[in-house]
Parts: C-alpha cells; structure tokens; sequence
C-alpha cells in the first residue's frame, strides 16, 4: 500500500467535500446592518439563494426564482462550480480504483494509469473551483472599493474562503497523484540469474588463480604392465 496515494486520496476527497459545501452554501458574500446590537440585520447571498437574518433569531431564504434575471458572472460561477463538483466526483471514482490497495482496476501498469487519469481530474476540479472563487470575490471587491457604486456593498462570504481551500486541497491531491506513477517506476525490481551448478575443481581453480598461472590437468592414471594380469 502506498503512502503517497493515500495522502492525495485524502486531499483529493477531502478537497471534493469542500467544493460541495461551498457550491451549496448561501454565504457567498455578506453584508450587515447594524444600528445596535438589537436591531442588527445580516444578509446572506450564494449562488442559488438569498438569506436574511436578524439578531432576535429570524431567518429567512428565498431562491433565485429564474435564471433569465441572474447576473452574468453568478451564471458563470455556477457553471465552474458544478464542472469542479462533477469532477471532483469522478476523480475520487478513478482514484479508488488505482489505489494499489484495491483489487479492481487490473494490473500495476493499469492502476497507474487510472491514478494519473485521477490526479488529471482532480487538478482541473481545482482550477475550475478556483476560478469560480475569483471570478465572484473579485466582483465583491471591485463594487466595494468603487466610490460611484452607490447601491448596497458586500464583503466576501465564508464559502469563497471554504472554496479556496477544498479547490487547494484537490490541486495538491492530484499533484500527488502524477507523482506517485514515477513512484513505481523507480521501485527495484529483483532479478535473479542462474549460472549453474559450480563444481568443486572450479572452486579450486579460482582459488589458485591469484598464485599465478596454471594448467588445468586430468588426472593421469599410470598403469604398470602387472595391472593387465
């Protein structure tokens, strides 16, 4: 089992569950109203509804009714944000199946395939949530330091913040995950090689051979003319 691939499948689903919780969450920017700490009134707005809250515990949410009316870069961040859920999604699929610790996937050399194709996954799930992140926090700045913008300000929402990070998390999964196929590559493989039985007379010759030179000899058997009687 290896140790690099389970980090980034922790990274890479830990990543994933953060994406989903800032795709559905409402505190995409945030704005408070605040006399004094009775009447103080805070207003929620994610990519799917808008909240409104008050300090005496009432709470309320109401959707986006059309889509027709939603602003262009809201369109936008919804879109990048369901590509990074989706595959966010499949990339945690594919790294299930190129754990070495798994028995689907087939063999090494395709569960190293199948762990690169995750990692591929889980990066561009990453880049899509963190550009939809920037593209949303960078419309709540340019309103809110805009002096000819005279229409309610918001600051940036605690989802942008859980975005950023679940989108982190999946890069540096799926950064781990192409690494880990140079991993087995450079595992050792051992090779074992037979070259035969050595005999005792070879043993001795290479024993004797560093004394100097010599001939390898039969050895001769000497026969009197009484050994034929």
């Amino acid at each position: 089992m290896s140790t690099a691939q389970i980090s980034a499948l922790v990274f890479g689903v830990g990543g994933f569950g953060a994406l989903v919780a800032a795709t559905t969450s409402n505190e995409w920017k945030v704005t408070t109203r605040a006399s004094s700490v009775i009447t103080a009134t805070w207003v929620y707005q994610g990519l799917w509804m808008n909240c409104a809250g008050n300090a005496l515990g009432s709470f309320h949410c109401r959707p986006h009714f059309t889509i027709f009316k939603v602003e262009g870069y809201i369109q936008a961040c919804r879109g990048l944000m369901i590509a990074a859920v989706s595959l966010g999604f499949f990339g945690s699929i594919f790294a299930l199946l190129g754990m070495k610790c798994t028995k689907v996937g087939g063999s090494e050399k395709s569960k190293a395939k199948i762990a690169c194709l995750a990692g591929i996954v889980f990066i561009l799930s990453g880049l899509c949530s963190m550009t939809g992140c920037s593209l949303y926090a960078n419309k709540i700045t340019t309103e809110f330091f805009d002096p000819l913008f005279v229409e309610q300000k918001y600051e940036l929402g605690a989802a942008l913040f859980i975005g950023w990070a679940g989108a982190s998390l999946c890069i540096i999964g799926g950064v781990i995950f192409c690494f880990s196929i140079s991993d087995n590559n450079k595992t050792p493989r051992m090779v074992y090689t037979y070259n035969g039985a050595t005999s005792v007379m070879s043993s001795r010759t290479k024993y004797h051979g560093g004394e100097g030179d010599f001939k390898t000899t039969s050895p001769s058997k000497q026969f009197d003319k009484n050994a034929y009687v």
